[in-house]
């Protein structure tokens, strides 16, 4: 393994599977639907887990599905423990993840940038 990939690396990626999977099939919350977890960051003594996630969604969405996260913070917390043998499990801190819609705004973007630009400037074919 190489050395820079370091233990807290290791387990910020295992406790995302976890929790990827934990969500997915233990959670019975309907606020709690379609997500992804994207990515999950853990500080050096695992006390504390930034968890990030996405979803498609309008405001009122994000909204709900942030309520449940939260109203699922213990089970998940608790399932994570039974599942992962950490001397600490860590605190869970659930956080939209926006990087995904940004994205996806920007190749919009970019698509009618160029459409316009095709519409704007002749084609070699046209001259």
């Amino acid at each position: 393994m190489p050395k820079d990939y370091s233990r807290t690396l290791r387990v910020a990626d295992q406790i995302q599977r976890e929790l990827a999977d934990l969500i997915q099939h233990e959670i019975k919350d309907p606020r709690v639907g379609q997500i992804t977890v994207t990515a999950v960051e853990v500080t050096r003594d695992y006390s504390h887990a930034k968890v990030f996630y996405t979803m498609l969604g309008s405001k009122e969405e994000k909204l709900l599905v942030e309520n449940g996260l939260e109203h699922a913070k213990g089970f998940l917390r608790s399932n994570l423990s039974h599942r992962m043998k950490l001397r600490v499990t860590p605190q869970l801190q659930f956080i939209y993840d926006e990087s995904v819609e940004r994205g996806v705004r920007l190749s919009k973007l970019i698509d009618e940038a160029i459409a316009q630009d095709n519409i704007t400037r002749p084609t070699d074919s046209d001259s």
